[in-house]
């Protein structure tokens, strides 16, 4: 966008956001003129069960009946979705099993146990530079930790950090309500995020400066960087392998913070995995099911299958930069979430208990029962001598997935029980660990650790029977009365309103109970539902900025080539994917996503999409203004009903029709005040769709 144009943009901006946040924040009362019209049923089925409608969706649906397009959706398998597995293809870490993410993309503990020579170097050349750069990362910064102690003034910009998970304000007094979040340092070798290099350097001591400028000269000396991407793909890649160690090293600290697409282009998938893993492993992963997450919500045909899928996710949320999670959230998406997304609660329950993504969050494949033979030191064997705990690992008795089961899974913070009940569920999960976590082991119920005894769990008793005690409690939990209503209310939530009608839930919750905890059942009644369709629901939630994002990217017909800036984005707007650290996950109420700042965000990437200057995104909004007839002068104002119709397909209300329309006339006006008499300013497509992209309609689902 030029210059001028820009500033123009961001005039109307300002204006835009003092009419948007209050219309965002009031309650939508207004009727549209046509409420029972067939166009507003398949647009408000789109927006609900979808990401948001695509061009000529809402005459698709319409053409095979709302209803019809309604039980398709609630049957994915029915679906075919195949042109966006192949988009999905270049991902692979999205297919592989954990313990192939595990060896391929290692963490920082398995690269130490390499480097002490607890376990060999891999034998693939690919993987053993992966290896060997995390290594001589990891060598460096103990050789700077060295330094610093013995020279206190040294950099210490190696050094970790950790942040923890604070429960207290939803929990006061509760104890063990911790979860170590191990957010490591931008440095750490695990961690796909990187510094500055500016910042890098004003810490860098003239020591490091100078062994930065001998590890360039050095590379420089193997094979002229600047040459490296002209290089055929195959060739440039067995060259990169080739380098001695220290080029390696150097190589990969060009690449960071997403510098050097040039040495990418052309790469196999698993080339490119390998150049990405020099700067952390890990975040190859988590960078790429973020990726994947929004293609799936952007072009996926099953889209109320991804829109539980993000639902139900969120409801057993873990966050992806704890520990290992970021090795077995792939799985815990892929393998436990989705297929059950609309199947049975309590199969679904079970499977985020037993999930190592779950263990691993919320500690349980720690915690230890106080009387269990691990905490007492009995030994394996009767005639062995006693082995009591080391230290190596926690003993003790952990209530962050028993405190989490109950508030957040299943009863809800107002679900009638107490400390005590907290207690008892964490010791009747006692040994539901994880078989070698950081090699992507699976469940694993361990005897040693449980607590032995009955259990007293909501006034009921449970026998001792090992892991069938928590498949019991899970059994319990998923058909109570109180889960009903919590999970009923959530849905109604995310579906009707940020406060639905209390007798709407009600009906949920009894077709829970009856239905056995059946999804596509009770959804089926909430689609049917009279509340649902009411006009006070019609455009009355506010998208989170992954409903945002997705929906505008739809809305446009954008070709996506490269997620990765959307991911970006989304971290700007407070919502990274798989990011959310508490376990209350990211929530679906408008009070969250509306201020004045969130919105300037929004307002921001909506100018920018439209303008086509996100980075790997290609959008044309100008093809919806091609409906003008080429006889026809064209003008901002009919630009602006042309766009709204190619966009919103038409439901934009008057109130924000004038308010653009006087916006992009004052512009226009002190444009032409400053050209000549005769010069024709042609209207600007990009600003006007960017305008009705933050507009209050859009912003609503």
């Amino acid at each position: 966008m030029p210059v001028g144009r820009t500033k123009v943009a961001v005039v109307l901006l300002s204006v835009s956001l003092a009419c948007i946040v209050p219309s965002l924040l009031a309650k939508k009362n207004e009727k549209p003129a046509s409420s029972a019209s067939d166009q507003r049923r398949a647009l408000h089925a789109l927006n609900r069960l979808s990401f948001g409608p695509r061009p000529g969706d809402a005459q698709r649906v319409m053409a095979i009946g709302v209803d019809k397009w309604i039980d398709l959706q609630l049957h994915p398998e029915k679906i075919d979705d195949s042109a966006l597995e192949a988009r999905l293809e270049p991902f692979r870490t999205t297919r592989m099993s954990t313990t192939e993410v595990a060896q391929d993309f290692p963490d920082g503990q398995e690269i130490n146990q390499v480097m002490n020579g607890k376990k060999p170097m891999p034998s693939d050349a690919a993987l053993r530079m992966v290896y060997q750069v995390q290594i001589d990362r990891q060598q460096e910064k103990k050789e700077r930790l060295e330094a610093a102690k013995n020279h206190p003034g040294a950099s210490t910009m190696a050094s970790d950090t950790h942040a923890t998970v604070d429960h207290s304000t939803r929990s006061p007094g509760s104890p063990n309500n911790e979860i170590a979040a191990d957010a490591s340092a931008k440095t750490s070798p695990d961690n796909g995020d990187a510094v500055a290099p500016s910042a890098l350097a004003a810490k860098m001591t003239p020591e490091e400066k100078e062994e930065a400028r001998r590890r360039e000269e050095e590379l420089y000396a193997d094979l002229d960087v600047q040459q490296l991407p002209s290089i055929p793909p195959d060739q440039r890649f067995k060259k990169i392998l080739s380098l001695s160690p220290t080029a390696q090293l150097a190589l990969a600290d060009t690449l960071r913070g997403g510098k050097g697409q040039a040495f990418l282009e052309g790469l196999l998938p698993r080339q490119k995995e390998t150049l990405l893993a020099l700067n952390g492993p890990a975040g190859v992963v988590t960078g790429e099911l973020a990726q994947a997450k929004l293609l799936r919500a952007i072009y996926s045909e099953r889209q109320l299958q991804e829109v539980m899928t993000d639902f139900w996710f969120n409801h057993f949320n873990i966050f992806a930069d704890k520990g290992v999670d970021r090795l077995l959230i792939t799985s815990y998406e892929r393998d436990v979430i989705r297929p059950r997304a609309l199947g049975k609660f309590e199969d679904l329950l079970i499977a985020t208990a037993k999930s190592p993504a779950m263990l691993f969050y919320l500690d349980n494949w720690l915690s230890v029962g106080p009387n269990s033979p691990q905490a007492l030191g009995i030994p394996v064997h009767p005639s062995g001598p006693p082995r009591p705990n080391k230290g190596k690992r926690p003993s003790g008795l952990n209530e962050n997935y028993g405190r989490e089961l109950l508030e957040l899974h299943t009863l809800s913070v107002n679900g009638g029980y107490s400390q005590h009940d907290v207690t008892e569920v964490a010791k009747v999960f006692t040994g539901w660990t994880i078989e070698k976590p950081n090699e992507g082991g699976g469940f694993k119920f361990e005897p040693r650790m449980h607590e032995p005894g009955p259990k007293f769990v909501l006034d009921h008793r449970i026998k001792p029977k090992g892991e069938g005690e928590g498949l019991e409690l899970l059994h319990r939990l998923a058909a109570s009365p109180q889960t009903a209503h919590f999970v009923s209310l959530k849905l109604a939530e995310r579906f009707v309103s940020d406060d639905p009608p209390p007798a709407l839930v009600d009906r949920l919750a009894k077709t829970f109970l009856k239905k056995k905890g059946d999804i596509r059942e009770v959804l089926t009644v909430l689609f049917q539902s009279p509340e649902f369709w009411a006009d006070s629901t019609y455009r009355a939630k506010v998208k989170t900025p992954l409903e945002f994002v997705a929906s505008a990217l739809r809305a446009t017909g954008a070709e996506v080539d490269d997620a990765l800036p959307l991911t970006r984005q989304l971290n700007g707007m407070g919502m990274p994917l798989y990011g959310a650290q508490p376990p209350t996950g990211y929530s679906m109420k408008a009070e969250t996503w509306v201020s004045s700042s969130a919105l300037l965000n929004r307002m921001n990437f909506a100018l920018t999409l439209s303008s086509g200057k996100i980075k790997g995104v290609k959008v044309d909004v100008a093809q919806f203004a091609a409906s003008t007839p080429s006889n026809t002068p064209l003008d901002s104002i009919r630009t602006l009903s042309t766009l709204e119709l190619g966009l919103l397909d038409g439901d934009v209300s008057k109130q924000t029709h004038d308010s653009i329309a006087s916006q992009i006339g004052a512009a226009a006006g002190s444009s032409a005040a400053r050209k000549p008499v005769d010069a024709v300013r042609p209207p600007d497509v990009s600003t006007i769709a960017g305008l009705l992209l933050g507009s209050p309609e859009f912003q609503r689902r």
